[in-house]
């Protein structure tokens, strides 16, 4: 699960970044929210141990979409990264539900089981 969110948390950095190449043009102050949302997607996936990264990443998709005012060709991608960050995580539980599932399954087996 943190795998997948890290993925999208770091693309959506480089999202930001072009998006302030972009926004250049624009005033100061929405270039210094820029960079403190792509400061912050950079940072995000470290705290993805804890259910508060996953918390501060779900508010981070809504901020990208919400620089869409800034530039408006982000409300497709920040569309496209929010439906990836939902499956990351509905992916990601999934994953980890079968990989303990295999865990507690091959901790049952003895050892010698099936050696002939």
């Amino acid at each position: 699960m943190r795998v997948l969110g890290s993925a999208v948390l770091v693309m959506e950095f480089f999202v930001m970044c072009f998006a302030m190449l972009i926004a250049k043009e624009h005033e100061t102050s929405t270039l210094i929210a820029g960079a403190i949302i792509a400061i912050l997607f950079l940072l995000t996936p470290g705290l993805l141990k804890k259910k508060a990264g996953w918390i501060l990443g779900s508010i981070l998709q809504f901020l990208l979409i919400g620089y869409a005012v800034v530039v408006p060709s982000l409300a497709i991608l920040g569309l496209i990264f929010g439906g990836l960050w939902i499956a990351a995580i509905v992916v990601g539980r999934k994953g980890e539900a079968a990989r303990a599932a295999f865990l507690a399954e091959a901790a049952e087996k003895p050892h010698g089981a099936g050696q002939a």
